[in-house]
């Protein structure tokens, strides 16, 4: 399997043993901070490819953009730094993940840049030796990073490429030896983990986590080897300094530089028939396609590259089948669009948290996505909201900033989502206050958990029972499909509306009554009393009582209640106690 977004003469062990252009036997702190600097900008140049390796047809595809953005909260504290030393560097980028970590795929991150720093702690300058045991600390702290290690993720690409890097380590071979084994042990390790995790194989994807750290390897071993890497201006500027460093010869060799145009980003559904996915995938890399990913199956196919001139991609799916759903996009104005609406929400971050805890003792923090949800949590009397949620994953930052500023010692933080549970665990570290993390997957279950609080119990108390409270609280959502696929039973077709069951998905079909029908009838919900039936911005409060009249029909014992809960991406969330 070829991972996307990698030609095959890039995936070849072959292809890649035959260039040794030098030998690198030290490095120092400026030299690592210009690879560990392309790392980020080939991760970035890739980050659109890795997001759309998403096991389940959900709008949640954000793996590449939460390690992108966790990547660039690391090296915004070395980006511009003169330190020589390897060790104070791999320090600095070790903090930055850790504040700026968004997801679990960038707290795992932020971990293995943590287990870096370890490995490399003290060292003014290090050798291929010192990096191999400053990988096997990375995957160490990467594995203790999560409650329950699943092989097949992430984990398995740190694990496997450390111990890649201590054999190539123990042969004796430089710096750019063993980068470039760690690289090929990467790639095969990305292309194995359908094999190690059923629903990657069924989804017919890859590891998005996993290929994600591939793509950071890859980056520094393009620099230390001399290839180019594509850089913004930021990281550009910092790879300039005025002072030469000890490596300046090799550094001039593997310069990085600033592509001036992005090209195309050009995304279709290929309808046909006997469609070969990988031949099709393969003639786009050919073609010059970068970042490309074929996914689907042999009767519809949804395609996605960037390309200088999109024209031809299109010829060519016209020629073996008809297009649907084109969508072109010029990377530049987007690049430029996303640059303006990053420096918005860094403006945004910084505002003040309103806090209003009911208690001096005791405060509850949530992450609310949609503002009918928000209005519901603050009638609840939570003390500060933090805005994220799906594709929004807030970073540990943000959540610390939000303990902070709430006066009390104690501080309970609801998640509600799934991919934000690992980030506030984060949290608890890095302040004095006591902090604990309900493990809440969705807002309704966040939700349980604050009318379960009592302000008059002890810390402990409430602790407990708003945890049982959260579990006990069963969620359904409404969504529609972004992508096609066949998995866990369940035959889903690009534009269908899906209904998933505690975050599985459950139900597929054209019709969201029907949809929503089924989901139900799967979550027993003749079983329970009350139903809450949160609605998103893109459905009318007439639409949402339409649906609440319809399951009162099927189901009079219910008592429904209508919510705006304003909660994009997902038409209907609801709530059975």
């Amino acid at each position: 399997m070829v991972a996307p977004g990698v030609t095959m003469q890039e995936q070849s062990p072959r292809a890649v043993r035959t260039q040794r252009p030098r030998r690198i036997s030290v490095f120092d702190g400026q030299d690592l901070k210009k690879a560990l600097l392309a790392g980020a900008a080939w991760l970035e140049e890739h980050r659109e490819a890795i997001n759309a390796l998403n096991v389940f047809p959900v709008p949640d595809g954000d793996t590449g953009s939460n390690m992108s953005a966790t990547m660039k909260a690391a090296i915004r504290g070395i980006a511009e730094s003169n330190e020589t030393s390897a060790g104070i560097i791999a320090a600095k980028l070790a903090h930055g993940a850790l504040m700026g970590a968004r997801g679990n795929s960038g707290v795992i991150l932020s971990q293995t840049l943590r287990g870096v720093a370890q490995g490399l702690e003290n060292k003014k300058t290090f050798a291929a030796p010192d990096l191999a045991v400053a990988l096997e600390e990375a995957s160490r702290l990467a594995y203790r990073a999560v409650l329950k290690p699943v092989e097949g993720t992430i984990l398995t690409v740190v694990r496997e490429s450390a111990e890649a890097a201590k054999i190539s380590a123990q042969r004796g071979d430089d710096l750019v030896g063993l980068m470039q084994e760690v690289v090929i042990a990467a790639r095969l390790s990305v292309a194995r983990t359908p094999d190690l995790l059923p629903t990657l194989k069924q989804a017919g994807v890859v590891d998005s986590g996993g290929q994600g750290f591939c793509t950071i390897l890859e980056g520094i071993w393009r620099y230390i080897r001399g290839e180019a890497v594509h850089l913004g201006a930021v990281e550009a500027a910092a790879l300039s300094p005025a002072t030469p460093t000890s490596n300046e010869a090799h550094a001039k060799k593997g310069r990085v530089t600033i592509e001036e145009e992005f090209g195309y980003e050009v995304v279709f559904l290929l309808r046909g028939e006997n469609l070969d996915v990988d031949r099709i995938r393969q003639t786009i890399i050919d073609m010059g396609g970068v970042s490309t990913v074929v996914a689907g199956d042999e009767k519809m196919l949804k395609v996605h590259t960037h390309v200088p001139w999109p024209g031809k991609i299109l010829d060519y799916g016209v020629s073996i089948g008809s297009l649907l759903d084109i969508n072109i996009e010029n990377l530049q104005e987007q690049s430029l669009t996303y640059a303006a609406e990053s420096e918005a929400e860094h403006a945004a971050d910084t505002e003040d948290y309103e806090a209003s805890s009911l208690t001096p003792d005791l405060a509850t923090i949530a992450v609310v996505s949609g503002a009918g949800f928000e209005k519901v949590f603050q009638g609840l009397g939570v003390s500060a909201i933090v805005p994220g949620g799906q594709t929004m994953n807030p970073s540990t930052e943000e959540l610390l900033a939000a303990v902070n500023a709430v006066a009390a010692r104690q501080v309970i933080i609801l998640p509600n989502n799934g991919n934000v549970i690992l980030t506030a665990r984060q949290v608890a570290n890095l302040t004095d206050k006591e902090v604990y993390v309900v493990s809440s997957d969705t807002m309704p279950q966040g939700i349980a958990a604050l009318l379960a609080c009592n302000f008059e119990a002890d810390f402990a108390t409430n602790c407990q029972i708003m945890s049982e409270a959260a579990t006990h609280t069963q969620t359904a959502e409404i969504t529609t499909a972004v992508r096609t696929v066949h998995i866990g039973g369940v035959r889903v077709r690009e534009g269908d509306f899906i209904g998933l069951i505690n975050g599985n998905l459950t139900v597929a079909g054209q019709n969201i009554d029907d949809v929503i029908r089924d989901t139900l009838q799967r979550m027993h919900i003749d079983r329970y009393e009350i139903l809450t039936l949160y609605y998103g911005e893109d459905v009318t409060a007439q639409e949402a009582q339409e649906t609440a009249k319809r399951i009162k029909g099927q189901y009079s014992h219910i008592e429904i209640e209508v919510v705006d809960g304003g909660q994009p991406y997902y038409a209907y969330i609801l709530s059975a106690e």
